[in-house]
């Protein structure tokens, strides 16, 4: 019998708390306790928060919704420390005990060093970062350590190299982009698993992208499962793969929770038919050109004509995928009606730095100009 990896015994829909349901610019925290106790009442455990996420105010609804309503062994939670809001190693652990203390917690469970590429896995040297997740690691602050990672599998590589201390890897895994050369989900898994990580898999649906899909793609699943949801193939892709903690869902209503929790409650693995079900829809997919935004919002957080950048994007990918002009228009204006519009962009450049998806978000910004504006 193989040696148990960490976290294997987390059942794998993990709440993912960067998408919560709101009351205007506050998260709609009697939703949340709602959509908590249905998690936690089917046997989910895994909450994954950040310092970012929200303005902190995603760490603050998890010390409400869980921490101060739920014994701590009843639950295991992650969050990340973002490196970019740091000037230098003396800033981490200030960063570090603000997110306990907004959460309520003398510990995490799993602490990441949030979202490394090749350029801030170099900050993270600079920094010492890794020697202070030891250190925080050491003095019982997290049980875990690890980190979240955006880029080639080469520079994973690079990374799981250079630190075996990283106990376990988030990834962003899903079907669509399994094989793409930009993400690399599946490269990226088969380094973490040479390795011997552990995986944490994040935009399992894409942002979104993938729980309503076109119509030939949803009458192929529905074919199959009449009566499961177009998301639940995105989440069941990726929990099936081996050496899974579990799959986060950023889920932002009490229908989604409900409906994720009502297949992966009693979790199988895909079957071989159904492996081959996603591969024609990947098929069909791969015939639509689309942004690959998964709606992160980094992009945003700095732009100084506050456009909504995934917005408009997502505007786009409605069009491109359903010719709907109309539909698609009114999309936009919903995307730029508390900022900037695509022709407001000053071409400053921050939101292409920080996309995890390398998205050439100028360029795209102007074709939105001449479609919208």
């Amino acid at each position: 019998m193989s040696e148990k990896y960490l976290g294997e015994d987390i059942k794998k829909l993990g709440f993912g708390l960067m998408r919560l349901p709101k009351i205007g610019s506050d998260e709609d925290i009697e939703q949340t306790n709602k959509m908590v106790d249905t998690f936690i009442a089917n046997g989910f455990t895994y909450f994954d928060t950040a310092y970012v996420y929200d303005g902190g105010k995603s760490e603050d609804a998890l010390r409400q919704c869980v921490v101060e309503r739920y014994p701590r062994d009843s639950f295991v939670c992650a969050s990340k420390l973002p490196l970019w809001n740091a000037n230098g190693r003396e800033d981490l652990p200030k960063l570090a005990q603000e997110s306990l203390d907004r959460a309520g917690l003398e510990y995490f469970d799993f602490y990441l060093l949030h979202a490394l590429n090749a350029d801030a896995a170099k900050t993270a040297e600079d920094y010492d970062a890794w020697n202070f997740m030891k250190e925080w690691k050491a003095a019982g602050k997290a049980k875990h350590i690890g980190f979240s990672f955006h880029d080639s599998a080469e520079a994973l590589e690079d990374i799981l190299q250079k630190h075996p201390e990283a106990e376990f890897v988030q990834l962003q895994i899903n079907y669509k982009d399994w094989e793409d050369e930009g993400v690399q989900s599946r490269k990226c898994y088969e380094v973490a698993r040479k390795y011997n990580k552990p995986i944490i898999v994040m935009e399992p649906v894409k942002g979104g992208s993938l729980t309503t899909m076109t119509q030939d793609v949803q009458d192929l699943f529905k074919a199959v499962h009449p009566d499961l949801s177009i998301a639940s193939w995105a989440i069941r892709f990726v929990a099936s793969l081996p050496g899974i903690i579990t799959v986060l869902s950023g889920m932002s209503n009490e229908e989604q929770m409900n409906d994720n929790v009502s297949y992966m409650k009693d979790f199988a693995p895909l079957t071989d038919e159904e492996q081959e079900t996603i591969k024609k829809a990947v098929d069909i997919i791969n015939g639509v050109p689309t942004i690959p935004c998964t709606g992160c919002k980094y992009c945003v957080d700095g732009c100084p004509m506050q456009i909504n950048i995934p917005g408009i994007f997502s505007a786009m990918n409605f069009l491109k995928v359903y010719a709907n002009e109309t539909e698609a228009k009114h999309r936009y204006d919903r995307a730029v009606e508390n900022g900037g519009k695509a022709s407001d962009c000053l071409h400053c450049g921050q939101c292409e730095e920080h996309c995890p998806q390398h998205i050439s978000i100028i360029e795209t910004l102007e074709q939105a100009a001449e479609l919208f504006d």
